[in-house]
């Protein structure tokens, strides 16, 4: 991904965005079960990371469907297909592509499953028209995007303490990922490319950690903030934890960290 709409270097932090796959893996579960891949199925995975969820549905259903997942990201797509290799599973590979211009022919897919990726797609309606085109009729998919600001509390906490430390230009992408959460839009997005066939629900999980002190390794092992570190002076480093810590007080059940998010599960038919 590139800079210009602030998100991370998805290719520089690949091998250590896996640090965040059990605070998603619920997520992963729900879109699964709407997915509700049968034997046989050929499945498209886009934007599918460091492999999640097509890895889990790979291991449940070894042998009996194929999986083919793709992201714009070579560096996601590297980490992703090492565990195919390394844990020798059959009938999934990765590969790099854009969701928005899939070497598909129409048709050649029976499901399609998204996770957390069409908000950040660089065209999230043409990747979904692309869905379309690729679904056989009658094709099954399944998508999970992030909710509204308010309910992304993570980003939200970060951007609320960087906006007015750095320059905008670096400011941390709230508005790309929540993008596409307020009521109606991703349904006339859905209508507009043809998929008019759905049900958009909206679900609450929880980013789960020991501590603070434990979330926060996260955030700074996974990198996922390194652009605004970087643009940030140097004798304001030492705030931003405090000030994210103090957002964080409110979260603290039994002396562990629980944060609830929201996200919209997204599945119909072609």
């Amino acid at each position: 991904m590139s800079a210009k709409d602030n998100q991370p270097d998805w290719d520089k932090i690949a091998e250590k965005f896996d640090i965040w796959l059990p605070q998603l893996a619920t997520v992963g579960d729900a879109l699964l079960d709407e997915l509700d891949a049968q034997n046989g199925d050929h499945i498209i995975d886009l934007g599918s990371g460091t492999g999640e969820p097509a890895l889990t549905l790979a291991r449940k259903m070894a042998g009996q469907i194929r999986i083919t997942g793709v992201d714009a990201a070579e560096g996601m797509v590297k980490v992703a297909q090492k565990k195919v290799v390394d844990e020798k599973l059959p009938g999934i590979q990765f590969q790099t592509m854009p969701a928005e211009q899939l070497a598909f022919a129409d048709n050649s897919f029976d499901r399609a499953l998204c996770r957390f990726g069409v908000m950040l797609f660089e065209d999230p309606l043409q990747g979904l028209k692309e869905i379309h085109r690729v679904l056989k009729p009658g094709g099954r998919y399944a998508l999970a995007v992030w909710s509204t600001p308010e309910t992304m509390r993570t980003l939200l906490w970060s951007y609320d303490v960087f906006k007015d430390r750095i320059d905008a230009q670096y400011h941390p992408p709230l508005a790309k990922v929540t993008s596409l959460g307020a009521p109606g839009i991703m349904e006339d997005l859905l209508q507009e490319a043809g998929l008019n066939t759905f049900t958009v629900k909206s679900v609450t999980f929880h980013y789960e950690f020991e501590s603070f002190d434990k979330y926060w390794d996260a955030v700074e092992s996974s990198d996922i903030l390194k652009m605004q570190y970087d643009a940030l002076p140097e004798d304001q480093r030492s705030e931003i934890r405090d000030e994210v810590g103090r957002f964080a007080r409110d979260f603290i059940k039994e002396g562990n960290l629980v944060i609830p998010h929201d996200y919209l599960l997204v599945s119909g038919n072609k």
